[in-house]
Order: C-alpha cells, then sequence, then structure tokens
C-alpha cells in the first residue's frame, strides 16, 4: 500500500487544498491529511476546528483522512507509514520554498520524497490568508472552500474574532 502524507495548518482548508487532496487520493492507496499544530503564526482557527473542517470537507474521499501532528513533517510521515510527501504548488513564488523545504526532507529522511502537484488553474491565486481577509471583509468566499469553511467563516466573523 502508498500512502502519502498532505501537511498543511490549512487555516482554512479552501477548494485548492481540496482539489490537491481529491487528486492525490486518485494517486496514493491512503492520503492523511496532517494538520499542523503549532504553526509559526497567528491562526483564526483552533487545531481541533480546523481538523474538523478538513475533515467534514473530505467526506467524501474515502481512502483519506485526517490527523493532527507536531514537529517534523518526515516525523509525521513515519508515523503514518507514508513513502511521500503531498505539496501543492500555485506559482513561482511557491516553487523556491516548497523546493527548500523538499530538499531538507530528503536530507533529514532520504526514503521519503515529495509530490508537487501543481494547482489547478481556477484556484492557482487562492491562498487561506486570503480567504480570511475577504471573508472578514464581507466577501463572498463560497465557490472558493468547503461548505463547512463557509459557514465556520461567516460565524466566526459575525462573532467578531
Amino acid at each position: 500500500m502508498t500512502v502519502a502524507v498532505y501537511p498543511g495548518s490549512f487555516d482554512p482548508i479552501t477548494n485548492g487544498h481540496l482539489d490537491i487532496a481529491t487528486r492525490a487520493a486518485r494517486l496514493f492507496d491512503k492520503v492523511t491529511i496532517g494538520v499542523y499544530d503549532i504553526p509559526a503564526r497567528n491562526l483564526m482557527f483552533n487545531t481541533h476546528d480546523r481538523v474538523e473542517l478538513v475533515t467534514q470537507s473530505i467526506a467524501g474521499l474515502p481512502n483519506v483522512e485526517v490527523k493532527p501532528f507536531t514537529g517534523l513533517v518526515v516525523d509525521f510521515a513515519r508515523q503514518m507509514g507514508a513513502r511521500a510527501i503531498v505539496r501543492g504548488l500555485r506559482a513561482a513564488t511557491d516553487f523556491e520554498n516548497e523546493f527548500e523545504m523538499a530538499m531538507m526532507n530528503k536530507r533529514l529522511a532520504a526514503d521519503c520524497d515529495v509530490v508537487c502537484l501543481m494547482a489547478n488553474l481556477k484556484y492557482a491565486f487562492l491562498s487561506a490568508s486570503l480567504i480570511r481577509e475577504v471573508a472578514r471583509l464581507g466577501g463572498d468566499i463560497t465557490d472558493l472552500v468547503p461548505a463547512p469553511v463557509a459557514a465556520a467563516l461567516k460565524k466566526r466573523n459575525a462573532a467578531g474574532a
């Protein structure tokens, strides 16, 4: 069985993330979406909420599971029995950062490969931070995120969080 992990903070998960997860699910027998527990940035949603939103969003993907993780991605990949780390690339600017991370991960775990999937053209501009900002300012993001995320953002922004 070929296992992959798809790590990220997913604050929140977007349709771009979901597209990458769906495509990875066709390539691998099992995909574990790893929700990073403690990224070095301010989060809109706590880890529990992010895991729940991702879980609700991938409900139609039977070979995909969601787990929180802390620490190195390669250590998480080993814990999950994964031989691949899936990453999405939107533009050339993503490439440089992803390349550096891939080289470090290869140095730390030579037996684990990074597989980069190019973003679907209709989601190439999307980022979680852009979604948070547009939602906070009252813009319509319903076709850019899964329905549970749109509802959670609306609720969060209505509460003034």
